[in-house]
C-alpha cells in the first residue's frame, strides 16, 4: 500500500496532473457523508495510536473494537503519513493532523488529498475567539486545494466561554466564519459518578443551533478517567452516545482512545493503555459500538422533530414531555428520568427513548398503536404487540420504536 500510493504521488507530480479520475468520480460527493448510501454510524477515536505505536496490527485493533475514524495525534509529517497507510491498510479512514500542515497547507494538502486513508483535515480543538480569523484563513487555504474532505474544528462546551462571548453566539461565530461542513462539541456528562447539570442543556442548544445552520452535529462520549471524570461503565457509555443520538448527532467521538501522557491530567485508564496493552475499557468500547451500529439505520440520515424529558426534576435548559407521540397510548416511566426523542427519516417515524439515570433501572410502561414495531438492541424489529406494556430499560438504555408514515397524523411531521 505505501510504496504504491506513493509512487502515484511521484508520478503525479512529474506529469503535472491536476484533477484524478478518483477526483473526478466523487465531484458531487457531500464532505460530511463519510459514507455514501450507507446509514454506518462515523465513530472517531481521539488520541488514536500514538507515535511510536503506529502500525497496521494497532489499526486493525483499532478497527475491531467499533471505529471507522481515527485521530492520531500526529505532529509530524512522517508520522501522519504512516497513519494514514495503517489506515487505508485495514480499511478505515484517518483525521489528519501535523505542524506541516498548518505551516505549508499549499505542500501538504495535494500530497494527502487523493489518499484513501484521508477522512478529513483537523484544524484546531476548543477555539477561543481571537483564534477564529487564522483558522478562518487556514480552512479556505485547505478547502480551496481539496474540497472532497471535510476540515474539523471542535467547539468549546457550555460555560467555557462566558469571558469572552456568550454560548450561542461563539457557536455561530465559529461556525460561519470557519464553514466546516459539520459543528463538533465535547461536553463530558458524567462528573464524580453523577450526571452534571449541564450536560443536557449543552445538547439542547447545540443541537439547535447545528439546525439552524443547517449542518450536522458531532458529539462525545469520554472514555479515559482523568480529575473528577471516572473510569466509564458501559451504562455510562450507552447514556452518553444514545443521549446524543436522540439529539440528533450524525457523528460520535470517542475521548480518549489511547491514553494520554499523565503529566498534567493524571489520565488513566483509557481503552489502550501507554505501554499498548488494553483494559477493561476496551471491551466495553467494542460492545457499546457494536450495539450502535446495529441500530444506526435508525439515528444517520433521520431528523428530529421532537426532544423532551421525563422525570421529578428536569434538567435545565429542557422541555417536559406533555403530550404523548402520535404512535402511543401511553408512556409512562414513573417519575425517572428519561430522554424522549421522535425522529423522522423517509417514510418512517422512529421513538427513542433513553434511560437518563447512570446507576437506576426504570420501569417503562408503554402502549403502541396498532403496526408499530419495536428495534431490538440487534437491529431486529418484531411487532411491539407482541410485549407487555411493562419494558424494564437498565441504565443509559434505550428502547427504539419504529411506525410507518401512514401510521401518523398529518401534523406529525410538522
Amino acid at each position: 500500500m505505501k510504496k504504491i500510493y506513493w509512487a502515484g504521488v511521484l508520478a503525479g507530480i512529474l506529469i503535472g496532473f491536476t484533477c484524478s479520475a478518483a477526483e473526478k468520480a466523487n465531484a458531487s460527493v457531500n464532505p460530511a457523508d463519510l459514507f455514501p448510501g450507507e446509514d454506518t454510524i462515523p465513530i472517531l477515536s481521539w488520541h488514536c495510536i500514538m507515535p511510536g505505536h503506529i502500525s497496521v496490527e494497532h489499526y486493525q485493533e483499532l478497527k475491531d473494537c467499533g471505529f471507522n475514524l481515527s485521530f492520531p495525534h500526529t505532529y509530524s509529517l512522517k508520522d501522519a503519513l504512516k497513519a494514514l497507510d495503517c489506515a487505508a491498510e485495514v480499511g478505515i479512514r484517518t483525521l489528519f493532523m501535523c505542524n506541516e500542515l498548518n505551516q505549508n497547507p499549499e505542500q501538504v494538502v495535494p500530497m494527502v488529498k487523493n489518499h484513501p486513508g484521508l477522512a478529513g483535515y483537523h484544524l484546531q480543538d476548543e477555539p477561543h475567539r481571537d483564534h477564529i480569523p487564522a483558522l478562518k484563513a487556514l480552512n479556505i487555504k485547505i478547502r480551496a486545494l481539496d474540497d472532497k474532505h471535510f476540515t474539523y474544528l471542535n467547539l468549546l462546551p457550555i460555560g467555557a466561554t462566558d469571558s469572552f462571548m456568550p454560548y450561542v453566539d461563539y457557536i455561530n461565530y465559529c461556525s460561519k466564519e470557519v464553514d466546516t461542513p459539520f459543528i463538533s462539541y465535547d461536553h463530558y456528562g458524567i462528573v464524580h459518578n453523577t450526571v452534571r447539570n449541564t450536560y443536557y442543556m449543552n445538547l439542547e442548544v447545540f443541537s439547535q443551533e447545528a439546525r439552524k445552520l443547517n449542518k450536522p452535529f458531532w458529539a462525545f462520549a469520554l472514555t479515559t478517567a482523568h480529575g473528577p471524570y471516572p473510569i466509564p461503565t458501559v451504562a455510562q457509555l450507552k447514556f452518553q452516545m444514545y443521549s446524543n443520538l436522540a439529539y440528533g448527532a450524525q457523528g460520535l467521538q470517542y475521548f480518549t482512545y489511547w491514553n494520554p501522557g499523565t503529566e498534567t491530567w493524571n489520565f488513566h485508564d483509557a481503552p489502550i493503555l501507554q505501554n499498548g496493552k488494553r483494559s477493561a475499557v476496551y471491551d466495553m468500547v467494542r460492545e457499546v459500538n457494536a450495539e450502535l451500529q446495529k441500530r444506526n439505520f435508525v439515528f444517520m440520515r433521520s431528523r428530529v422533530l421532537q426532544v423532551y424529558h421525563t422525570g421529578k426534576q428536569l434538567p435545565p435548559g429542557t422541555r417536559r414531555l406533555q403530550k404523548l407521540p402520535f404512535m402511543v397510548t401511553k408512556l409512562d416511566t414513573h417519575g425517572d428520568d428519561a430522554v424522549v426523542s421522535l425522529l423522522q427519516k423517509a417514510d418512517m417515524f422512529y421513538l427513542v427513548i433513553v434511560n437518563a439515570n447512570i446507576d437506576r433501572t426504570m420501569n417503562l410502561d408503554i402502549k403502541c398503536i396498532e403496526g408499530v414495531e419495536r428495534i431490538r438492541k440487534d437491529g431486529s424489529s418484531v411487532p411491539a404487540s407482541e410485549y407487555s406494556e411493562r419494558m424494564i430499560l437498565g441504565p443509559g438504555e434505550c428502547e427504539v420504536f419504529a411506525a410507518p408514515a401512514n401510521l401518523a397524523p398529518a401534523a406529525a411531521g410538522r
